[in-house]
């Protein structure tokens, strides 16, 4: 099947396609290395137009009046065409990020579901009635912020961007996305589709390029008036230093380290084959991936010898090939990164118990390739242990008790996710309110309804995706005062 057709190097900018003004770069596929586009970045200038032609559409009668259920039916039109396109857009995303076809055909039916659910949620979204305390009716209504900045990472565009546009078009904005400077393709085609679904052009710019550039350049913005980033906690960071001085909302998902808890009566199976799809999916370039596995001294060799065996026997392979349960990483270089990682692990005194290497075999050797790897014998503060390395490495650590449990678990800044494997949920739940982490899983791993609210505490993150609200955290407040009173206000008659 041929990929998606996206113009030859062209990106939407306020309204209409264009080559961008700043540098070219190479899509290329990791799987081989070969390219499979070359798209120029925008530049500032850009920039500014889209956010210009964004805040005239956004302000413009044609969408600033639509009803509700107009606006949703435009979203259901969007969903449809991303359905209607699936398994282009799937192997589009796999081509340029390298992922399993089986996950990124999972990415974009998520897609489409968000769209779809936003929709749902628009049409059936409520305002306010506040209590009187006088003689007044009093009411709370939601109007759109205007232009919004969203900046969305390379390892899963396409549910990214959409978990940003579509709550984000729904509440009656205009957006601005930049995808990842590497794998902007299939937010691209997504663009397209929108556009052509009816909602406005002008509404949806797609700006790649280089965040110390285009993301300075949109987060720096004038008219932007709210911030949405999913990515690493130091770009985190300088975005959150910029929306403070400007005074501007920001939602921010950033990295994990997630904790990954065995219990003594955990289903073996069962455990071992979640541990292993909470690491390794995705080639470990998740935020929520389960990082830190701890098991019970009393049973740790028992259980390490098990996960060793089953992480031993995953295939890797290009995301294109059925069979392939580990594709190449998303880069050549963050798969160099990542073996330096391994590297420093080494230093620290981590015993590598599988994987570890770039895979020495000659079909895998064009691709960025590394293989799943488990550590042990480090202490619970070693770097490997605190710092997110967002590859396919597991560091597997014992635990004394349930207060020794707790306490490892929560000695890291992160606190995106975590999950739990016990066949008691009286302990699970219990260890479920103790854990910081602002989604815990229980004998399940990476599963995701777009209905149920998604955060982070710590350094994971500031706000709220997904769920009903999403769509208010994209507008701002404002309360309506209609006086009652047969009277004029007391102060008035002198």
């Amino acid at each position: 099947m041929q990929p998606f057709p996206v113009p030859p190097d062209e990106i939407p900018v306020g309204g209409g396609w264009r080559r961008g003004g700043g540098p070219a770069s190479a899509c290329v596929d990791p799987a081989d290395g070969s390219t499979v586009a070359s798209i120029h970045a925008a530049d500032s200038a850009q920039v500014d137009a889209a956010a210009r032609a964004g805040a005239a559409a956004a302000a413009d009668p044609a969408w600033r009046d639509l009803l509700p259920h107009q606006r949703a039916r435009l979203l259901t039109r969007v969903a449809d065409a991303i359905e209607a396109h699936a398994e282009q857009l799937a192997l589009l995303q796999t081509r340029n990020t390298g992922k399993a076809l089986g996950e990124t055909r999972a990415l974009v039916a998520s897609a489409a579901g968000t769209f779809r659910y936003y929709a749902a949620a628009l049409e059936t979204l409520e305002g306010e009635l506040p209590p009187s305390r006088g003689a007044h009716l009093t009411m709370s209504v939601h109007e759109p912020i205007g232009v919004v900045g969203a900046i969305t990472p390379w390892n899963s565009p396409i549910a990214s961007d959409a978990q940003k546009i579509a709550p984000a078009l729904a509440a009656g904005n205009a957006v601005l996305l930049k995808p990842a400077e590497a794998t902007p393709l299939v937010s691209l085609a997504l663009a397209r589709l929108v556009h052509d679904a009816g909602v406005p052009p002008a509404l949806l710019s797609v700006l790649p390029g280089p965040g110390s550039v285009v993301g300075d350049a949109i987060s720096r913005h004038p008219l932007v008036g709210k911030l949405a980033f999913t990515g690493g906690t130091t770009t985190g960071r300088v975005l959150g230093r910029i929306a403070a001085d400007r005074i501007i909302p920001v939602t921010m998902e950033l990295g994990g380290k997630s904790p990954t808890i065995v219990c003594a009566d955990a289903d073996v199976e069962e455990t071992v084959a979640g541990i292993l799809y909470g690491i390794f999916s995705s080639t470990g370039q998740s935020c929520i991936a389960g990082s830190r596995i701890f098991l019970p001294r009393e049973q740790y060799d028992e259980w390490a010898a098990r996960l060793v065996a089953a992480a031993s026997g995953l295939r890797l392979g290009p995301g294109t090939d059925p069979a392939t349960q580990v594709g190449p990483l998303a880069t050549f270089a963050h798969r160099d990164k990542v073996a330096a990682m391994v590297d420093r692990a080494r230093e620290e005194g981590a015993n590598v118990l599988c994987g570890g290497q770039i895979p020495s075999d000659e079909r895998l050797s064009r691709g960025a390739y590394y293989e799943p790897t488990l550590l042990d014998g480090l202490a619970p503060d070693a770097k490997t242990c605190q710092e997110e390395i967002f590859g396919p490495v597991g560091v597997l650590l014992p635990y004394d008790d349930e207060e020794d449990l707790v306490a490892q678990a929560n000695s890291t800044v992160y606190g995106l996710a975590c999950g739990i494997w016990t066949a008691d949920y009286r302990r699970a739940l219990r260890l479920a309110r103790r854990v910081d982490a602002g989604t815990v899983w229980i004998n399940t791993y990476k599963q995701f309804s777009i209905s149920t609210p998604f955060s982070g505490t710590k350094e994971s993150g500031l706000g709220t995706d997904k769920g009903r609200t999403a769509i208010r955290s994209y507008q701002r407040q404002k309360s309506l005062y209609l006086s009652l009173a047969d009277e004029p206000i007391p102060w008035a008659r002198g």
